[in-house]
């Protein structure tokens, strides 16, 4: 679908285009392409908090645990899953240069490329995983209960890199409904295998905290099975599977990849050295923390999902060589995801407690450590569209160099340093670092939006 960026009669009656300023037909495009990837987001959120409820049954540790270990299997497969920015981006410009026989020939590269380094990359990991989490936290329990939790999802390494290569090319050529499509069957899955697993329930053993990391990898390989069937049938056209990529193909997939991966490596690395941080805050200040960020991600992702759908447009534009439309894109989704995460921002700001109680239905301390943070961000989770859209814009626009200076420099060379110093060297709270991280992220989005404006990325060659 090519869409002409030259203004169009005013339709009455418009509900975007008079709230936002935005024309019918470019907020219907927005929407067709980001509401299924919204709804995998929000399906894949919802299916974390449901993970986080059942453990949170069994006590603050092993609450602690799946959170230490969450993180720290995100920073795991942090690199690898940097192949769907490649992957995306690619597929997308060749969409927009209308070379429809060669739009999943970037998806064979992506999928090549996670093979060579996912499986040496977990078994070491495996090797490794009781002294990852003795550095994550100081308690010996929550350690001895995170292990095992951790290697359960190291096992799916490849299926975790392989899905993420899949859903760059479902997005980057407009079929995002087929990633929806694919993680509601593996949500239903998980939701399955960890009630059996967690509880021991129809004769399962009962594993505890284990079990959800059990689940949740044999989910992932089911996942991965089913985006093989959907590529043979929507995207053997387009080249699927058809030989191994040229030399050249795999060099531009690695030049926009490795700093796309980079990039998300590094934050998983930062969200992970946050809990170790707060770690020494206190271990109720930890599971009052992982239940933040889940809770917060159910909000932030809607955003992501617009980033990504933004990403898709640009990099279409970008394919037809026309730049302003691909800056007009930019903004123009900014706006729509000001609105959504405002709205989804107000039970956080209205009724926090009411929120958090389904976690920490017996534990009454880390409730109240989250209430007043999990409200601010509800608050300012609007400001929020800036930073994500404008970020995976960027991306789709293949600049991801340029993503990677700023996400990382904001991350590791302000927050961090500023959440250390409020925390255990000050002896702040855990509100203090919210507040700190509220505001960085603000920071982020004013030098996001003027790098976006400056249209530099728009002379990248794919």
């Amino acid at each position: 679908m090519i869409l002409s960026r030259e203004p169009q009669v005013p339709e009455k009656g418009g509900n975007f285009r008079s709230l936002l300023g935005i024309e019918r037909a470019r907020a219907k495009a927005i929407m067709a392409l980001a509401l299924p990837i919204i709804g995998g987001m929000v399906s894949q959120n919802i299916l974390n908090l449901v993970d986080t409820l059942m453990v949170g049954r069994l006590g603050p540790k092993a609450l602690a645990a799946v959170g230490f270990g969450g993180f720290a299997n995100f920073m795991a497969t942090a690199f690898i899953t940097g192949m769907s920015s490649g992957v995306q981006a690619m597929a997308a410009r060749r969409k927009g240069e209308g070379k429809t026989d060669e739009m999943a020939v970037p998806l064979n590269g992506g999928l090549l490329v996670v093979s060579v380094i996912a499986i040496p990359l977990s078994l070491v990991l495996f090797a490794l995983s009781p002294e990852i989490f003795s550095l994550l936290s100081s308690d010996s329990e929550v350690a001895q209960t995170g292990t095992p939790y951790l290697r359960a999802r190291l096992v799916a390494v490849i299926a975790v890199g392989a899905n993420f290569a899949f859903r760059g090319y479902w997005n980057g050529v407009n079929l995002s409904r087929l990633y929806l499509r694919t993680l509601l069957v593996m949500h239903v899955c998980n939701v399955i295998l960890n009630f059996l697993l967690i509880f021991g329930l129809l004769g399962f053993p009962e594993l505890g905290a284990t079990g959800a990391g059990i689940g949740t990898a044999i989910s992932t390989f089911i996942g991965t099975g089913y985006y093989f069937l959907l590529g043979r049938r929507y995207a053997g056209k387009a080249g699927f599977l058809r030989g191994i990529p040229a030399f050249s193909t795999l060099k531009t997939m690695l030049r926009i990849s490795v700093p796309s991966g980079m990039q998300t490596f590094l934050f998983a690395a930062g969200l992970t050295a946050l809990f170790m941080i707060i770690d020494r805050v206190g271990t109720n200040e930890v599971a009052a923390a992982n239940v933040l960020i889940n809770i917060s991600l159910v909000a932030f992702l809607p955003g992501l999902g617009l980033g990504l759908a933004a990403a898709s447009l640009v990099g279409q534009a970008l394919g037809r060589k026309d730049s302003e439309d691909a800056e007009r894109w930019g903004w123009e989704v900014v706006r729509i995801g000001f609105v959504i995460m405002a709205v989804l921002g107000i039970p956080m700001a209205v009724a926090p407690e009411l929120i958090l109680s389904a976690f920490f239905p017996d534990d009454p301390e880390p409730l109240e450590l989250a209430v007043m943070p999990l409200r601010l961000v509800g608050l300012t989770i609007g400001l929020e569209a800036v930073t994500m859209v404008l970020l995976n814009a960027i991306i789709g626009a293949g600049a991801t160099m340029s993503a990677l200076i700023v996400a990382v420099g904001m991350q590791w060379g302000l927050f961090l340093p500023l959440a250390y110093m409020l925390g255990p060297v000050m002896g702040g709270s855990l509100l203090t670092i919210w507040i700190a991280n509220i505001g960085y992220r603000a920071v982020m989005g004013v030098m996001l939006a003027g790098l976006w404006r400056s249209r530099r990325w728009a002379a990248v060659k794919l």
